[in-house]
């Protein structure tokens, strides 16, 4: 069986490191821990720790790096992090690796953005960097204009002049967002409850839409005249909730390998199976 594929170069580290003691947390979060840092660090205190690699080691909580006030060198490549506000305080940070995470969108760099001594940016193979590599690189200089590297390729002054033009200002941090329900996290002191609705491209997909998640899937298309009838008639309750759920399974998919999409087509298959026959029993 081949090996495991290591740090990529330029990650902080060219070998990779042992096991890390992680804490897990509610949902399955994975936490890095204080003594899990120490232990790696070779450190007694946090103050004292200057670089930290934690290549692959299933990560999604990461707020140990607020106590991290001298860190210079992290390494959080192949993870599952999706927030960058952890590290808004790390105002000695020069080098920074987040290859391979789950970071969703370009505005998190706002938390990078007040950290001077950031020159090393390592952010490519995260949902945050889209389709678009002319975009995702002009935005992120625009608003890391002191980056001397990105994605292990240096930084031009042409570049950065261009950066001004095509790249995106981000002008304030991304919405905090309940992971449980999905809706905007609320301050301390609210007690509003949270009833945002789901915006409407999400609740309605088209059948165009719908015949290419089936085809994914390796299901047999909607035609057109059974397409208003496929739909589920359900409760304004129960259709937010099922689309929540169709959502996430959809984000999730496209992290899926090939080994991944075949289970998931499997058991759709028995599912659906079983559906059908629980349908024509109906019907009798």
């Amino acid at each position: 069986m081949a090996a495991a594929p290591g740090p990529a170069p330029g990650d902080a580290s060219a070998a990779l490191p042992p096991p890390l003691e992680t804490r897990r947390g509610r949902a399955g979060a994975m936490k890095l821990t204080r003594k899990a840092v120490l232990a790696r660090a070779k450190a007694a205190e946090l103050d004292n720790v200057r670089k930290l690699n934690c290549w692959g080691s299933c990560l999604t909580d990461i707020s140990i790096c607020r106590e991290l006030p001298n860190i210079e060198v992290i390494t959080f490549s192949v993870n599952s992090i999706s927030s960058l506000e952890p590290m808004s305080q790390c105002q000695n940070l020069s080098e920074l690796y987040l290859r391979k995470n789950s970071i969703p969108s370009l505005n998190e760099l706002f938390h990078l953005k007040n950290l001077p001594r950031l020159r090393v940016l390592w952010l490519s193979e995260n949902p945050c960097c889209g389709p678009d590599p002319h975009r995702y690189r002009k935005t992120v200089l625009r608003n890391l204009p002191n980056l001397q590297k990105l994605d292990n390729q240096a930084v031009t002054e042409e570049e950065l002049s261009q950066a001004l033009v095509d790249g995106e200002e981000i002008t304030a941090p991304p919405a905090k967002r309940n992971l449980e329900n999905g809706c905007p996290e609320a301050n301390e002191s609210s007690t509003t409850e949270c009833t945002m609705e789901p915006k409407s491209e999400h609740l309605n997909f088209t059948l165009e839409e719908t015949n290419k998640i089936r085809e994914q899937l390796g299901m047999k298309p909607v035609p057109r005249d059974k397409f208003s009838s496929f739909l589920p008639r359900e409760t304004d309750g129960s259709r937010k909730k099922r689309n929540n759920i169709l959502n996430a399974i959809l984000l999730l998919m496209k992290e899926l390998d090939t080994e991944g999409l075949e289970i998931i087509h499997q058991t759709v298959g028995k599912r659906l199976q079983a559906l059908q026959k629980k349908e024509l029993l109906e019907e009798r």
